[in-house]
């Protein structure tokens, strides 16, 4: 509940006090062209690290492998573009320092380490061929 509350009114706090910070140093139309100028750099390179994640999945998917780390990988870079598109200097900062290769594993080896995995279970591994599922239907005209 407190995350909650941190986040929805923590964050806008600070986005409102270094907004006004920086509008009082450099003015305000200088302030609204630096927010849109990271927004759209900040695009521009989570789209560029998207594409060189996706090809990662295709490559491990190629290799008859599980991309799960490349799919976490993905995910961080979608929460840095949302992170990114929003208006303010302390998301930004937030949202560049996911676009950092080596902070993203670093981040997604914490929350491997964090988050326990359960290992499938043994209906489903013993299981050989498809699996049917048992049902009755009725077709109806229209």
């Amino acid at each position: 509940m407190i995350v909650f509350l941190l986040l929805f009114v923590g964050v806008p706090l600070i986005e409102l006090y270094f907004l006004i910070q920086v509008g009082s140093q450099i003015g305000a139309l200088p302030t609204i062209g630096l927010s849109i100028f990271t927004a759209i750099l900040g695009g521009a390179l989570v789209r560029v690290q998207g594409f060189s994640v996706l090809m990662r999945v295709r490559d491990a998917m190629g290799r008859n492998q599980v991309p799960a780390l490349e799919m976490l990988d993905g995910a961080v870079l979608l929460v840095a573009g949302l992170v990114l598109l929003l208006p303010g200097f302390f998301t930004d900062i937030v949202g560049f320092l996911l676009l950092v290769p080596m902070l993203r594993r670093l981040l997604i080896s914490r929350f491997v380490h964090v988050v326990p995995v359960q290992p499938p279970s043994d209906r489903a591994s013993t299981q050989a061929g498809p699996q049917v599922i048992e049902g009755e239907f009725r077709r109806e005209r229209d």
